[in-house]
């Protein structure tokens, strides 16, 4: 596939890449930088590898990868493959760590649920830890509701199958050399602040942005502090991109 390209000297593209049961619609309130060519990832395949490579493909050359749990997890993965493509990090209510046992657990019994035509009721399941409290106002519960099921079951279950597949992240991004930004609320019930905390540990260049009172879908509840920070990001990758490179010693005679 021929995408956007960021290694003429114009301006880095942007991957952007959505959670699970969420899509494009994620990001309509974020003011992303702007010249600044946007693609966004559809997660719909079954193996974080194989949407990796994906995310790879959209663009020639480098890029800045924004994404949030699930598309965050992508993003460890194409920094893996490939480190000198991703020009950027922006990493948001997001895990790191390998999955659990319970998750394992909680992954199968939902996609037995969708397999037996119950996808509402998963979408149901779901929702309590989306937004900063386990009853959000009904308008935000709506607007939730409406996304996944325009997500729908079929990419549903590619995305059950797609964490099943995760591995721990912090080594291989130890050895990112990009500026990143790491943003978390304090009350994402499904990401916690120390999940946070150990992921701008292991990145050598991150900022820690911690949002008081948010929840998980930070684009929605935070869109101005998420806007920011996507251009901080995009602006110090600009930055770094353009800046003279250390002459590399001589080998001695």
């Amino acid at each position: 596939m021929t995408g956007a390209s960021g290694g003429t000297g114009g301006p880095l593209p942007l991957v952007v890449v959505p959670g699970m049961l969420c899509d494009e619609s994620l990001w309509s309130e974020v003011a992303l930088p702007a010249g600044h060519e946007v693609r966004h990832l559809t997660l719909d395949r079954p193996e974080i590898g194989a949407l990796a490579e994906k995310a790879l493909a959209l663009v020639d050359g480098p890029f800045v990868l924004v994404g949030l749990s699930l598309g965050a997890i992508v993003g460890f993965e194409a920094v893996r493959r490939a480190p000198e493509r991703v020009a950027g990090l922006c990493l948001m209510a997001t895990n790191a760590g390998a999955p659990r046992p319970e998750q394992y657990a909680a992954w199968r019994a939902m996609d037995a649920l969708i397999d037996d035509g119950r996808f509402a009721e998963v979408v149901e399941q779901t929702l309590p830890g989306m937004f900063d409290r386990p009853a959000p106002p009904a308008a935000q519960a709506q607007r939730y509701r409406r996304m996944a099921r325009a997500v729908g079951p079929e990419a549903a279950r590619a995305q059950l199958a797609a964490q099943a597949t995760r591995t721990d992240a912090l080594d291989a991004l130890r050895l990112a050399r990009c500026p990143a930004a790491v943003l978390h609320g304090t009350r994402d019930a499904l990401c916690p602040p120390e999940f946070h905390a150990a992921l701008a540990d292991a990145l050598p260049d991150a900022r820690l942005h911690t949002l008081p009172g948010a929840g998980h879908l930070l684009p929605w509840e935070r869109p101005e502090a998420v806007s920011a920070v996507v251009r901080g990001v995009v602006a110090a990758a600009e930055s770094a991109r353009s800046a003279p490179r250390a002459p590399v010693p001589a080998s001695s005679p």
